[in-house]
């Protein structure tokens, strides 16, 4: 009688040595791949352009501006954008700090945000822009939690014929709405 025991613990452990070179290969190939996704998304993020001002003869282009200038903290700028026919339009620049202080809810400052005009409609002296918004918060590796909004600002021409926001969905307090302001 022969002993084939020896045998098939030989062949057993030959398998098993080819299933763990499989296994390290493959897992090689999963760490490898994160790591080239990682670097690419770390790219992505290095290399995209930095939003600049635009024209400021459209509609398009004073929404654009506006919205930039309270993302950079330029609220001095963002101030002579809005139309001084607002009803109750800070009278200051410090008070529209002070606002959007305030309202910070409704100016959406606190995360990391990127905005892009989709449409415009002009019905001189009136014109209604349509952004879009994307907001991007802190999630986990495999969860951007990035949400997508639309809003509508509304602008008009002013008596020297320049666009000027008097209305916005969001990064407006709607307290400018009235004839006491914010007070």
């Amino acid at each position: 009688m022969q002993n084939n025991y020896n045998d098939d613990v030989e062949i057993n452990s030959k398998n098993d040595e080819a299933n763990l070179k499989y296994k390290d290969k493959f897992l090689s190939v999963i760490v490898v791949g994160a790591v080239l996704l990682t670097v690419i998304a770390f790219a992505v993020v290095l290399f995209r352009p930095k939003p600049e001002y635009q024209s400021e003869n459209t509609p398009a282009g004073i929404a654009h501006n506006y919205l930039l200038a309270l993302q950079k903290g330029n609220y001095e700028r963002a101030y002579n954008y809005l139309a001084p026919s607002i009803q109750g339009r800070p009278d200051s620049v410090d008070e529209f700090i002070e606002n959007i202080e305030n309202y910070s809810w409704s100016f959406r400052l606190d995360s990391d945000v990127t905005v892009q005009v989709e449409s415009v409609k002009i019905f001189k002296p009136s014109a209604v822009v349509v952004i879009r918004e994307t907001r991007f918060d802190g999630g986990g590796i495999f969860d951007s939690n990035q949400t997508t909004d639309t809003f509508r600002m509304k602008l008009r021409l002013d008596d020297n014929e320049e666009w000027r926001v008097i209305r916005s969905d969001y990064y407006f307090a709607s307290c400018w709405q009235r004839i006491t302001g914010c007070r």
